[in-house]
This record gives C-alpha cells, structure tokens and sequence, in this order.
C-alpha cells in the first residue's frame, strides 16, 4: 500500500488533476454533465488514454452516489434505458479504438468532438421532429463508441438533450442518469480486459474525494427556475474543453 500511495503521489501533473476534478465537480454537479470535457483534455497532457478513460470512468461512478438520488425522480428512466443499451453494445468497438490510435490522434479526435458539439449549439441548432426509438439508439450508440475512445461520454447525449425543447430539470436529470450507466459499462469493459491496475483505482480513488465534494456544491447552486443560465454553463464548459484541450499547447 505506501508503493501503491508513492506511486499516486509521483503521478505527473497531480496537482492539477485535483484542480480540474474539483471544478469539474461543480460543473458536473450544476449542469449535469462536464466533468469528461473539463477533466479529459487537462489529463490528457499528463497521462496516457487508456490511464484517463478508466479514471474519468471510475470518478463519475464516485460523484453519481452524490447526484444520482435526486436524478432518479426526475429523469425519464424508459428514454435513458434505450440509450444506455446502444451504449453497452458500443463500448467495446471504442475502447479497441482508444488501444490502436495514437495519443496524440485522440487528442485531437477529443477536441474535434468538444468543438463540433459547441458550433451546434452556438449556432442555435434544434432538432423539432419526433424522437423515436431507433433514433434514441443511433445517439445511444455514437455515445458509447465515443466514450470508450475518448472518456467523453457526454458530448453526443448533451447535444441531444440541450438542442430540443425539454425542461433544464429534466435534461439534467436524464444525462446523470445516462452518464452514470455509461461509466459503468465502461469499467465493466476495462476490467474485463484487464486494462485497470491497482494504482489507477488508487489513484481514481485520490481524485474522487475532492469531486464528490465539490459535486454536491455544484448540485446546490443548481436552480431549475434558471434555465438560460444553465444552458450558458454548459457552452461554456465545452468551450472550455476545446480551448485546453488542444494538443498544441503540450
């Protein structure tokens, strides 16, 4: 344990992997989603992908005990399972993807992703036709692929819910819930393969101290009756993302 505890703390950039997941909690913990767009271009000039997947992943199963309770009541749980069974059946394509890319390559696949999602929504984009259920599964399914190459397993659900006309509470909700089943598949998967190693828990342990605090901060300053406020956040969260996350700055 003091080699695995020495290893932790030899961990380049701790510092400001604590910082990031502390703001990435608040995030989190107000919009509902972020921490992967806060937290993932920030690791990613510290340690390699497959290393910042499985620690974003065990994190957010570490901040849904926070957040997940008050979701659950809120959230439309037959929409969120649809989507989270696509997302079960993509996973392991994209962390196959996440072994065979270049880091450098997902980095740069991580900022394209954060971008294209904030030029839609600046740009006023809504979707106003009916979402049935293949089109659930399709998002689902883009959503799991996505997140087990990058970490980011918000992107494609957040411009889902934030580009229609559902109620703050609701999106909200509904993307705690999905983020938080999609987390799981994607540890379930990194497990089954072998690809998680003691210091990493150590070390996603570490870090979830200060995001499940600062998750419920987050979830205090929330206030449904704010709902351009919220929608403002989470622009500029993922502008955010795209400014640091950028591989040409490391």
């Amino acid at each position: 344990m003091p080699e695995a505890l020495a290893g932790v703390l030899a961990t380049p950039g701790l510092v400001w992997l604590i910082l990031t997941i502390s703001v990435a909690g608040i995030v989190r913990g107000f919009t509902g989603f972020g921490t992967a767009l806060v937290f993932v271009p920030v690791a990613g000039m510290f340690l390699p992908p497959q290393v910042v997947v499985a620690v974003i992943t065990l994190t957010g199963i570490a901040s849904t005990l926070a957040l997940l309770p008050r979701a659950w009541g809120q959230a439309d749980r037959a929409e969120v399972a649809l989507l989270a069974l696509a997302a079960l059946v993509t996973v392991p394509p994209g962390l196959w993807l996440m072994r065979v890319l270049d880091p450098v390559t997902i980095r740069w696949i991580v900022a394209a992703v954060a971008a294209l999602t904030l030029g839609a929504l600046v740009a006023g984009w809504r979707y106003s036709g009916q979402v049935g259920h293949p089109m659930l599964l399709a998002i689902g399914a883009l959503a799991g692929v996505i997140g087990g190459l990058t970490g980011l397993t918000g992107p494609v659900v957040i411009l889902f819910y934030l580009a229609g006309q559902a109620m703050a509470q609701v999106v909200r909700a509904n993307t705690i819930l999905f983020l938080a089943a999609l987390d799981v598949v994607i540890v379930v998967n990194l497990l089954l393969r072998g690809a998680v190693e003691g210091g990493v828990f150590l070390l996603a342990l570490t870090l979830a101290v200060p995001y499940f605090i600062t998750s419920l901060i987050g979830q205090r300053l929330f206030d449904p009756r704010h709902q351009r406020l919220y929608r403002w956040a989470a622009l500029g969260v993922i502008a955010l993302a795209v400014l640091s996350g950028l591989p040409l700055w490391s």
